[in-house]
């Protein structure tokens, strides 16, 4: 009977695991805080999420591939098959992603920033929206660079999912609700987005600082490494362990040479790059907040993505892959490359026009083949990539999908980069003023440095600066790097303009303080006289029970100042309303008790007995 009473007692199955896990949390504490562990732990499932979904993504495109060119001959067939295996994925992201969790479209960035600013937004951190954005974005992915959207802002948004949860379960295992780790592992999974992308730790904790937190506090330095250094790691080593890669390498290796990597000289070109990536950033922007105002704005368009988020984004799918179809306008931007193709393409070393120039067979297999259809000139290709991407970006972003907008960026950059170093090519001498032979320039120095300055000046952040150079491992390339990305966001930020994510946080009205001072620079000189109130009852140092009683019945602030004197008006401090209201209640009881003549007073809170009071106490006796 002693056990059957005790298995039925109400709430048993439900603290039996409580216990367990606390009992799990006192062992493992010896070792060290349960904090580090749940940080481990968010940068190897956030590392695990993103193979996973690099893997599924690389088997469709493959697909797509496979099957444009099993129906090589048949040119309808052919197109269909380009532009309707895009637009399905997209117009299935999108009804997918607004049938399960609507907030799951987007970026997540900016709402990840807000969150860390202190607004409470927990629709945007549960595991439906974890799931829908996880399954939306590999669809939108899978669509290839005909859609031309990357994966970085929403594993941002995906790894803070992952922390949120990790926190809780943080506080289940400690069994109290003042973890020191409440707040940090919001910003650690900001941290940990980025590293578990690229495998670039340094600059994901980097990318946190800049861009996620308005205030980043020194304690979180540590963990947001060891847990960035936990993803970043993961990550490579799945890459090993999959066979995709021999050892741990950059994502994107390149062959740069390391005895010349650039001329003193070149430095200046890599600074006018800067400028020129930050003039650039302007036209981008402009048309991004243009785009967005136009959707606020036009009723058709709001309509349309209110009900019909697939039809909507099955159309735009169709229109931009139609406009890249490879027998058509897409030969001139290298439009059968993959994302990861792209940016490889652009990196590397060698100048384009050398290569292939007496043996077709070369050209056929070089990395940059595509961008030379039919024998045209590479540089009208890069030219054509960078008029028709521009646009053809802006009216992606448009798009109700799980998607990032950093990775297009970074290669729109590169691109940039890429046509100003060939260009360089092609204008510097090949010998010096004795004859002798003078190394090469090298274009895909300058396609890094553009890729880094554009994205930097995009989003208003250095990041993307030490982001290239864990990327490709060229760490010889970090002066004039920093160099065009340092002038590109110098320019960029200028007048107060607005960021990509600045824009895109107003558009949603979300509160964050940046964007709004960014939005009405008139706040900064704005003075506090022109939004004061009224003062309202305060109390003095020796204000006794009657003066307490008539502040309490004349105000209803959840804080009361207090002054020196009245006639000083001094700031002392402030007392909470509910102190106050203690203080007075043994005076009430005493009241009570001498009206009824009781002896003992039955005290209730919300109908519930909360305790007694007897006329000695009421007295001070």
């Amino acid at each position: 009977m002693d056990f059957a009473a005790g298995s039925c007692r109400p709430g048993h199955h439900t603290e039996l695991p409580q216990r367990c896990m606390r009992q799990v949390g006192r062992v493992l504490g010896k070792v060290a805080r349960a904090e580090w562990y749940a940080f481990a732990a968010l940068g190897i499932l956030t590392a695990f999420l993103s193979f996973l979904m690099d893997l599924g993504v690389a088997k469709m495109l493959r697909a797509h591939q496979w099957l444009y060119t099993s129906l090589e001959g048949g040119g309808l067939l052919q197109f269909l098959c380009w532009t309707l295996y895009p637009a399905s994925l997209c117009a299935l992201s999108a009804s997918f992603s607004h049938n399960i969790c609507p907030s799951s479209a987007g970026s997540g960035v900016p709402e990840v920033r807000t969150m860390l600013a202190g607004v409470d937004m927990p629709h945007c951190l549960t595991l439906t929206n974890l799931f829908a954005k996880f399954l939306g974005l590999t669809c939108t992915l899978a669509a290839g660079s005909t859609v031309f959207l990357g994966k970085v802002g929403p594993f941002v948004h995906l790894s803070t999912m992952l922390g949120a949860h990790l926190r809780d379960l943080c506080v289940l295992v400690r069994g109290d609700n003042k973890g020191e780790a409440n707040g940090e592992m919001l910003v650690v999974a900001s941290a940990v987005g980025v590293a578990s992308c690229f495998g670039a730790p340094i600059s994901g904790v980097l990318f946190s600082v800049e861009l996620m937190c308005s205030h980043f506090a020194l304690s979180d330095y540590c963990p947001c490494f060891f847990s960035a250094a936990c993803g970043a790691l993961t990550f490579r080593l799945l890459a090993v362990w999959s066979g995709e890669r021999e050892t741990l390498q950059a994502l994107f290796k390149t062959n740069f040479q390391d005895s010349l990597p650039f001329y003193p000289l070149e430095m200046l070109v890599f600074a006018l790059l800067g400028l020129l990536c930050g003039a650039l950033s302007f036209s981008y922007l402009f048309c991004h907040r243009w785009i967005l105002r136009f959707t606020k704005t036009n009723r058709s368009l709001i309509q349309m993505l209110s009900r019909e988020k697939g039809l909507y984004s099955a159309a735009v799918t169709f229109l931009l892959a139609s406009l890249t179809f490879p027998q058509s306008a897409g030969q001139y931007m290298a439009s059968k490359y993959t994302m990861k193709q792209l940016l490889s393409s652009m990196l590397d070393a060698q100048h384009w026009g050398s290569q292939g120039q007496n043996s077709s067979l070369e050209l056929e297999h070089a990395s940059w083949s595509e961008w030379a259809p039919s024998g045209s000139p590479f540089c009208f290709s890069l030219a054509f990539f960078l008029l028709m991407k521009l646009w053809m970006l802006v009216l992606a972003c448009t798009l109700p999908v799980p998607a990032g907008y950093f990775m297009p960026v970074f290669i729109y950059g590169a691109a940039i980069g890429r046509l100003v170093g060939e260009g360089l090519v092609y204008v510097s001498p090949t010998r010096d003023h004795s004859g002798q032979e003078l190394a090469p320039v090298n274009p895909g120095g300058y396609a890094l440095a553009g890729a880094a300055a554009f994205s930097g000046a995009v989003t208003h952040t250095l990041s993307p600066a030490l982001l290239a150079l864990e990327l490709t491992g060229q760490f010889t390339h970090a002066a004039p790097v920093l160099l065009a990305t340092l002038l590109a966001n110098a320019l960029a930020r200028s007048r107060q303009r607005l960021s990509f994510y600045d824009a895109i946080s107003i558009s949603k009205r979300l509160p964050h303080l940046p964007s709004l001072l960014k939005a009405c620079p008139r706040l900064s000189s704005a003075t506090l006289e022109k939004v004061l109130g009224p003062i309202g009852p305060v109390l003095e140092s020796a204000s006794g029970l009657m003066e307490v009683r008539q502040v309490i019945n004349t105000s209803a602030q959840p804080e009361i100042p207090v002054v020196d004197s009245l006639d000083s008006q001094i700031l002392l401090g402030s007392v909470q309303r509910s102190d106050l209201l203690k203080l007075l209640s043994p005076n009430q009881a005493h009241g009570v008790l001498s009206m009824f003549a009781a002896d003992t007073l039955f005290v209730t809170q919300g109908g519930r007995l909360a305790g007694t009071v007897t006329r000695p106490e009421a007295s001070g006796g």
